[in-house]
């Protein structure tokens, strides 16, 4: 087990419910020693999700509260590397825990918490942070989806558990990046707040432009603008929102009544290639195709094939003839035949359909675990994990209350941990990093890790294989920090330049399949002839530890949603399934999973100078957001948790209410009916049963504002918070970069309108301060620069003169522009 890539590192994990366990999970799937510290009596949260998240760790209970066990576990974090905790701000220096203590005792000490909000809010730092109370402050539950918003649903309860995934994924990450810093920098105390990390984590449904042309909007987009101009309500049947979606991104039935979900837009060979697969080739004979980085005022028709979203006069016609077609094969059939065709696209599941799914289990997506508890139990996969880790698929259980007891003696005869030195600066600085990626998700990647340091060169195409929808719109949040040059890699000039940037790189970040690395040469075997200390991060869409059947299948955030369960769980159901948010909600999570394994890549860089293949896949970020339901073993009980259109929370005690001044969020899980006796307006409902109850509460509660309910429930472990909105959110913590960079890291929220964006346009994007390190410095990026701003120079520090350079653009081996507008209008 030496050999594994953290098998060197010992974590302490204080962590309790979701967001702290599934960091010491990430940790531990990586190899490292993860001790769970226990309360007397065992865990807060009994549950085999929690059992899950414990795999491949070791307990000991200590009592925090007397000086013994004080004693005990700052000796135990003497010897270690890591301490984990989410507790509330304040709760670990009360235990005598704190950071400045933990320091005390070890200076090379990396400790992470991952409070609700942060703890320098003093608006937000004292409130109960369970999960959904994070979600519905934040703004997660309300206008949720273009959807919901269309039939006038809102709010959008949601069991998901997103920010504690998007907060555990930068709490590993942090921590993985901080280790391999300790040799020139020392420890250092990290505070990931989980609602920053949300903000973040959906930053894409929060991103603004000023004058957005219409051309980018979806039929969605437009009707929502038409039905306010007329003054009309929202108020579409699910039924009626299939004609405003795109043929080429939405939902068909199949011969056997399941659903089948296409993504196939803004690249032109993927429509071509769904049409082909369903035997309409004859489609493609009048369709449009031109080069839409030009004005639409210059466009002979009003979309193209490369171009989301498809034009009226063709949606119907194209969306009716492959309704038609789909109800020919049942959608195993045409999974097979989509995922030969390299088409994007996939069968709807439900979560509980994809913990036994073929590829899922034949490539390490979901593992079978054989769990002193449950039995024989199937549990989510890595999150994060390193191809050449032959144990990474290998789990041993969650382990029995106290395990550790009996070795705790000679831990504690080890000598403490190695002091390092104590310098500023940033945990990356001087990476270079080499990002061949496109979209979000693999974009991600390079813009996380600037922020700590990395010096990242964007490689993207001379001519582009993605419409400006993909490429610029999104790429103003996922392309900041970066410098940007334009190469045909199919050309011999453009080769030359890339064998250079590789020579002198770092790291390489990829999303594609193993099939599309092995076509460009991008395989470790090659790299490491090339630089055996070279790093490939590579983000695919079914990628796993091992190989299955859909490995090599193409597909996007969406695609996972619907592979793993999420888009069934939002909807309802499997005759209802809808996207859940808009956005990224996966795409952004598997760029921040990625970063983990490149974490660990690092950490074992450091340790032993062998570079490798750091991996992570949608499909894996798919299981993360569901990572309290994603198990399933013989005695389980239902997968009945709260979904739908008309799920407002998961009974009387935790859930959405309309207050007198809107909509607010009620939280007392633990409390129950003793919440109600402490509030003079509702101690008469105590006793009433659940049905009762919900029903009462909803009167009551309807009476008076958030506000008062908040005052009433003060000094308990309830919370009650007005719904918030990502826009509202956003607006409310917003700095213009005009004025100078403020200090992002007070307020549990920040954005910034990039008021001088090269663009012509302001832009408004959630700035990066999910990652509080204490020492250590956070870069603030810039704006995304325009593709093909640096080719020039990049090509110069690579060594090529002026007129090596003018002949590498005059035959289009290298590029300088896509269009001349930032933004194509």
């Amino acid at each position: 087990m030496n050999d594994r890539p953290l098998s060197h590192i010992r974590v302490l994990d204080f962590g309790h419910y979701l967001a702290g366990p599934l960091v010491g999970m990430m940790l531990a799937d990586l190899g490292a020693e993860v001790i769970r510290i226990d309360p007397p009596g065992g865990p807060r949260w009994m549950d085999p999700a929690f059992d899950m998240l414990s795999r491949g760790k070791r307990a000991l209970s200590l009592d925090l509260k007397t000086d013994g066990g004080r004693q005990t576990a700052l000796n135990l974090a003497a010897r270690s590397d890591v301490v984990i905790d989410n507790f509330r701000p304040g709760v670990m220096t009360r235990l005598g825990l704190g950071p400045q203590i933990l320091q005390n005792v070890n200076p090379s000490l990396v400790s992470l918490s991952l409070p609700g909000f942060a703890s320098t809010d003093r608006e937000l730092r004292d409130i109960p942070a369970w999960e959904a109370v994070i979600a519905a402050r934040t703004g997660q539950f309300t206008d949720m989806g273009l959807n919901r918003r269309l039939m006038g649903i809102n709010p959008s309860f949601t069991p998901l558990g997103l920010a504690s995934a998007y907060g555990a994924a930068f709490g590993a990450m942090s921590v993985l990046f901080a280790l391999q810093a300790r040799d020139h920098m020392g420890g250092d105390h990290i505070e990931v707040p989980l609602a920053s990390a949300l903000f973040e984590g959906l930053a894409y449904n929060s991103e603004q432009i000023e004058d957005y042309p219409d051309r980018y909007k979806s039929p969605r987009e437009h009707e929502l603008e038409r039905r306010a101009g007329l003054g009309l309500p929202n108020n579409l049947s699910f039924a009626a929102l299939s004609e405003f979606l795109d043929p080429f991104y939405r939902t068909y039935t199949c011969a056997d009544g399941r659903g089948f979900y296409v993504v196939a837009c803004s690249i032109v060979s993927h429509p071509r290639r769904v049409l082909e697969v369903l035997g309409l080739k004859n489609l493609l004979d009048d369709l449009p195709d031109f080069d839409v980085y030009r004005d639409q005022c210059d466009w002979p028709s009003d979309w193209a094939l490369r171009s989301y979203p498809v034009g009226r006069q063709d949606r119907v016609r194209i969306s009716e003839a492959m309704k038609a077609a789909f109800l020919t094969r049942p959608a195993h059939e045409w999974e097979a035949l989509f995922g030969a065709a390299k088409a994007p696209a996939t069968a709807q599941r439900s979560t509980r359909e994809w913990l036994s799914d073929p590829h899922a289990l034949q490539s390490g997506l979901v593992l079978d675990v054989d769990d002193p508890r449950h039995g024989p139990m199937r549990q989510m996969g890595n999150v994060a994990w390193l191809s050449d880790d032959a144990l990474a698929a290998s789990k041993n259980p969650g382990p029995l209350p106290d395990d550790l007891a009996p070795s705790l003696s000679d831990i504690l005869r080890e000598a403490p941990r190695q002091r390092h030195d104590r310098q500023g600066g940033t945990w990356l600085d001087g990476l270079k990093v080499l990002d061949l990626t496109n979209v979000i998700a693999g974009p991600t990647v390079g813009a996380t890790v600037a922020r700590f340091g990395a010096d990242v060169t964007l490689v993207q195409p001379v001519s582009p294989s993605v419409d400006p929808w993909n490429a610029v719109v999104f790429g103003l949040q996922a392309q900041r920090g970066k410098k940007s040059i334009l190469l045909d890699l199919k050309s011999d000039g453009g080769q030359q330049a890339l064998r250079q940037l590789l020579s002198q790189a770092d790291v390489v970040t990829v999303n594609g399949t193993d099939e599309q690395c092995r076509a460009l040469g991008l395989t470790g075997e090659r790299l490491a002839d090339l630089n055996p200390r070279l790093i490939l991060v590579q983000l695919d869409a079914f990628g796993a530890p091992r190989r299955g059947p859909k490995s090599d299948h193409l597909g996007y955030d969406d695609l996972a949603q619907a592979a793993t369960g999420v888009m069934t769980r939002f909807g309802g159901g499997p005759g209802t399934p809808e996207e859940h948010a808009h956005f990224g909600t996966i795409d952004v999570l598997a760029g921040f999973c990625a970063c983990v394994a490149l974490g660990a890549a690092l950490e074992r860089l450091r340790k032993t100078g062998k570079g490798g293949v750091a991996r992570a896949s949608l499909a894996s970020a798919g299981e993360l957001i569901q990572a309290q339901f994603m198990y399933d073993f013989a005695d389980r009980r239902p997968f009945d948790e709260p979904s739908g259109r008309n799920a407002r929370g998961w009974g009387p005690f935790y859930r959405c209410y309309e207050a007198a001044d809107g909509w607010m969020f009620f939280a007392a899980p633990t409390l129950g009916q003793t919440v109600l006796r402490h509030v003079p307006e509702l101690a008469d409902l105590a006793g009433l049963d659940e049905a009762g109850l919900e029903t009462a509460l909803a009167e009551r509660f309807a009476v008076q504002p958030s506000s008062h309910w908040a005052q009433r429930i003060s000094g308990t472990s309830a919370a009650v918070v007005p719904l918030g909105s990502l826009h509202a959110t956003r607006d409310a913590n917003l700095y213009l970069e005009s004025e100078g960079t403020p200090d992002i890291r007070v307020n549990t929220f920040s954005a910034v309108r990039h008021d001088l964006h090269p663009m012509g346009r302001w832009v408004d994007l959630v700035a990066p301060n999910a990652v509080r390190p204490e020492r250590a410095e956070i870069t603030i990026p810039g704006p995304a620069p325009k593709y093909g701003t640096h080719t020039r120079e990049i090509l110069a520090g690579l060594g090529f003169d002026d007129e090596e350079i003018d002949a590498l653009i005059a035959t289009g081996h290298a590029g300088e522009l896509w269009s001349e507008r930032y933004l194509p209008e």
